[in-house]
């Protein structure tokens, strides 16, 4: 008899501890819509298609590479674009995606049949089954001493178990990542160096459409690498810039390297501050000179306000 009872405390503590189970909801996620432009950013997101237009031309004008442009708009080689085509400037914005916790489901449990010998024995004067363990004294029997004793029995719960720590190797990250050499981080914080010596025999003037600085000097000098970045462009194909080289060095800053006699670094290749880049020459041009532009956002902006006082 006591065995009975024993089985049937320890079956309602179990389904008393699966009825106890916490729901948890399912997390809120708003995802901001992809190209979203920033407060300081003047740069539509779409720009129509004028004559003479082209589409390294575009890209230059407004910050971009000319290759990310084309992905944004579905472009292939050799990059074609035709008088009143509406061009993206920035990625297809993504759906706003949000998840809404479901309603929780009260779990449903379902009742086991007890035994009528365990009904009679244990019913109270109200008619109900007791549902808590009670200690109480028991007569002597030989009975009772070899009935094995009444255990309660715990619902235990189970914590995820911690991945051990990863020991770091000395000048490693557990990672093992590798720092890109180029420029990444803060998009204003770029220290500029003159990309060649020579004489400033032109300079910045908006009003002017002067839209950078000219350095004279002799065929076949060594042209710079005036910050850290990436080359987007390498080639002749922009009206009036001759043989010319574009650097993107973050997000906002792009610098031009115009009239070269030779190019020698291709696109899609990382360059350091200072590396040579090119040879200076006069293509497009009448006359020997490096044309140097900065870009910020596409927009020029005056280079001797962010190069060094000397040239050297």
């Amino acid at each position: 008899m006591m065995r009975g009872f024993a089985a049937f405390l320890a079956m309602l503590l179990v389904l008393a501890s699966g009825c106890s189970s916490t729901t948890r909801h399912a997390p809120v996620m708003d995802r901001m819509p992809a190209g979203k432009k920033t407060a300081t950013d003047w740069r539509p997101q779409m720009v129509s298609v004028k004559k003479g237009d082209t589409l390294y031309g575009i890209a230059l004008e407004y910050g971009f590479d000319y290759k990310e442009l084309a992905e944004w708009n579905g472009i292939t080689p050799p990059y074609i674009i035709r008088i009143g085509q509406q061009l993206r400037l920035a990625p297809a914005q993504a759906d706003a995606v949000a998840v809404t916790p479901l309603k929780s489901v009260a779990p449903v449990v379902e009742s086991l049949p007890v035994a009528p010998a365990a009904q009679a024995e244990h019913k109270q004067s109200d008619g109900l089954l007791k549902t808590q363990p009670k200690a109480g004294k028991i007569p002597y029997s030989a009975e009772a001493e070899a009935a094995p004793p009444v255990v309660a029995l715990k619902a235990e719960t189970t914590a995820p178990k911690t991945p051990p720590p990863v020991e770091a190797k000395p000048g490693t990250t557990p990672e093992d990542k590798k720092t890109a050499p180029s420029a990444s981080g803060d998009d204003e914080d770029l220290e500029w160096a003159w990309p060649a010596k020579g004489k400033v025999i032109a300079t910045f003037n908006e009003a002017s459409n002067l839209k950078g600085v000219d350095i004279s000097g002799k065929m076949g000098q060594p042209v710079f690498a005036s910050a850290p970045g990436k080359v987007v462009y390498s080639g002749s194909g922009l009206r009036g810039y001759g043989k010319l080289v574009i650097i993107k060095h973050n997000k906002t800053y792009l610098s031009a390297y115009a009239h070269n006699s030779q190019i020698l670094v291709k696109e899609g290749q990382s360059v350091a501050k200072g590396q040579r880049i090119a040879e200076m020459g006069d293509s497009d041009s009448d006359q020997v000179k490096l044309h140097f532009e900065i870009r910020r956002l596409g927009k020029p902006v005056d280079p001797l306000k962010h190069l060094p006082p000397s040239n050297g």
